[in-house]
């Protein structure tokens, strides 16, 4: 395996991480504490100055308005981002949409991709993702209540989600529905996916859920959302009949090295941020916070937890972009709960060593510790990632004649 990257790309990167820390920390301040629309202005100056900078969409061909990155360098640019609160968003790659427009440009129509994923592309309009419901575990998505019925040329969908990330002021979700009934489905193949405008006469935007006190607006909500009844056309259809799981597989695999990069760059931050604040603390006339031996200690564990995290990502994105996703399965879910774990460890001694300031906004950490917390549940929760790992390790060994 070879994780060298070319002079381009280091200079892209080097470009761009000056990009983030003069042009999107200055505005976090604002951000937190006076929301995501008192900013709006400026960040759409941002995006535009991407798109001339030629960092647009980093996850994407070229072909489609994109850098062309492979996986593995693209979860160089993810790491860097990830760094501020708005990197993502200002370089068009945030969740749902980078999901999203990954699915409608491998499985969309091309009437779908020119309605649908290029405004996306385009930066002109967000969209979100149906999926969760509150009546069923999430942990276990072939169990949905929600449903798609058909009427003459109209799918009729019913059915109540939340933690519908971002649909405050998106214009379409990807609904996950159950299309597809009789004792002879097999349980992955009930459900599809269905675009839904979402000014359809029917859709209604319960609330954005408060989390852990706080309720996000624009693509930092999570919504609770329901179908009453809505009608779509037929060709709304993403994809086959009864593929849904399928489709979702494939964005899931990517979406979790951009998810685990991001988290290193938060990381790489809050540790950042640690070390200069340890320096600066006094304690006496002559110590300060850098000088205690435990603070040294959590300083060192997250400097390893860190390198070694970043390590295991970059394997897994150089194997799916050399094997494919498949190949990497294991792999897909060693890093999913592990980098969650070492970003909960590393922010939790962020917010340590800064004390009371830590709990305040006036740095990031905060709004880390409360949004973050959610890396351990969503995309699969720990436990159920780890015993999918632990029964594939065991799997040899229990038909092992010798053993």
């Amino acid at each position: 395996m070879n994780f060298d990257i070319s002079p381009q790309l280091k200079a892209q990167l080097a470009a761009i991480r000056r990009f983030v820390e003069s042009e999107l920390y200055p505005l976090e301040p604002a951000l937190l504490k006076e929301g995501f629309n008192a900013i709006k202005p400026r960040l759409n100056s941002l995006r535009q100055e991407v798109k001339e900078r030629g960092w647009w969409l980093p996850h994407l061909p070229e072909d489609h308005h994109g850098m062309g990155l492979s996986l593995m360098n693209f979860g160089m640019v993810s790491e860097v981002l990830g760094g501020s609160i708005l990197g993502h968003y200002v370089f068009n790659c945030q969740a749902p949409d980078a999901g999203n427009m990954e699915i409608l440009l491998e499985f969309g129509t091309d009437a779908q991709k020119e309605q649908f994923l290029e405004p996306l592309l385009q930066g002109s309009v967000r969209s979100c993702f149906a999926m969760t419901e509150p009546e069923f575990a999430g942990s276990n998505p072939v169990r949905l209540g929600a449903t798609a019925t058909l009427d003459g040329d109209e799918w009729v969908i019913s059915g109540h989600k939340w933690f519908t990330t971002a649909a405050d002021g998106a214009q379409f979700a990807i609904a996950m529905v159950v299309t597809e009934e009789g004792d002879d489905i097999k349980p992955h193949a009930r459900a599809s996916q269905i675009i839904v405008p979402l000014n359809t006469p029917g859709f209604e935007l319960v609330q954005n859920l408060s989390i852990m006190g706080e309720r996000g607006e624009d693509y930092l909500s999570h919504a609770e959302v329901r179908f009453n009844d809505c009608r779509v056309p037929v060709s709304n259809m993403l994809g086959e009949r009864g593929k849904g799981f399928s489709i979702a597989q494939t964005r899931l695999g990517p979406g979790r090295i951009h998810h685990c990069m991001r988290w290193i760059g938060i990381c790489e931050r809050a540790l950042h941020l640690t070390c200069a604040y340890a320096t600066q603390r006094q304690l006496t006339s002559d110590q300060t916070l850098a000088d205690q031996q435990i603070i040294q200690s959590w300083l060192a564990e997250s400097r390893a937890e860190i390198d070694a995290a970043r390590l295991m990502v970059l394997r897994t994105a150089w194997l799916i972009d050399h094997q494919g996703a498949r190949a990497a399965r294991q792999e897909i879910s060693t890093i999913k709960f592990y980098v969650a774990g070492v970003l909960q460890r590393v922010l939790d001694r962020a917010l340590q060593v800064h004390g009371g300031l830590g709990m305040t906004d006036d740095t990031p950490i905060a709004f880390w510790y409360r949004h973050e917390r959610a890396a351990r549940i969503y995309d699969g929760p720990d436990e159920v990632h780890k015993l999918s790992l632990a029964r594939t390790m065991l799997k040899p060994y229990r038909f092992r004649k010798d053993k």
